[in-house]
């Protein structure tokens, strides 16, 4: 296996792999979606609410809030040492109070400690006129995205095979007049390939081939060799995400595997 990282960012990652099979990219994307544990707020006690939301629409908005996790910190609360009292290794405390016009954000929420702080500090809670006011105090647990999608730390997950567009060279001047029918600047004519400008974009050139019916261009796709693209949410790293991904993709694989071996 080949891993090359064609982009490294906080909140995002495009990956290049090859000599591998779809099935392992498409198990680690599930995994990410599903399995990927964050922090987010669970449990929400509203004090005072006068504002025009009902309290409920507050609180799911609030469990929506992206929370900083340190997945080398917790641990879900139902296999925490305080049996799920709610301690610093399983929960993350927040209060919020605010009086008067304005608008609520999620960085109006304070955490008990500085190190929790809200980063995506911008998010609309609620809009407040006059003197309503809005107190309240939630705590952030654990969780996974198969349990409620505010669990979810990872968005649009997603790979692509690399793809090769092939023309048969004895009918160029046809492959040169289907060219000057696409949109300006999609493909380029190179030796007896046609190069993508961009190739998200193939799909487009996919439609005009069918439309044609052109039957002298061949798009052929790599399974070997893949590129893997993903979003986070903030709450962790996109780094820290494809690598905790892998690790307990990896630890599927050795529990499949001694269960496997029991078997007669």
């Amino acid at each position: 296996m080949k891993v090359e990282i064609k982009e490294l960012k906080p909140k995002k990652a495009v990956i290049k792999v090859e000599d591998i099979k779809p099935y392992f990219i498409n198990s680690l994307r599930r995994v990410m979606l599903s399995e990927l544990p964050k922090l987010a707020i669970d449990n929400v006690v509203i004090y005072d609410n006068t504002s025009a939301l009902f309290d409920e629409i507050i609180a799911h908005r609030l469990g929506m809030v992206p929370i900083p996790t340190d997945l080398s910190l917790f641990t879900f609360r139902d296999k925490c040492v305080c049996k799920g009292k709610g301690c610093p290794n399983c929960t993350v405390r927040y209060t919020l109070s605010k009086e008067g016009e304005g608008t609520v954000y999620s960085g109006d929420l304070q955490p008990a400690e500085k190190s929790w702080a809200i980063t995506e500090d911008k998010i609309s809670i609620v809009e407040l006129y006059g003197d309503q006011r809005l107190i309240l105090e939630v705590e952030a647990i654990l969780g996974r995205g198969k349990d409620h999608a505010k669990w979810q730390a990872v968005q649009a997950p997603g790979y692509r095979m690399e793809t090769s567009i092939e023309f048969d060279k004895k009918r160029l001047a046809d492959v040169k007049e289907f060219v000057n029918k696409l949109p300006k600047d999609l493909v380029e004519i190179k030796g007896d390939k046609l190069e993508m400008q961009d190739i998200k974009k193939l799909p487009i050139l996919e439609s005009f081939i069918d439309k044609e019916t052109v039957d002298f261009l061949t798009v052929k796709r790599d399974p070997t060799k893949i590129t893997f693209s993903f979003e986070t949410d903030d709450s962790v790293s996109a780094k820290d995400a494809i690598l905790e991904s892998a690790k307990i993709l990896e630890k599927k694989y050795t529990e499949l595997n001694k269960l496997l071996k029991n078997l007669k």
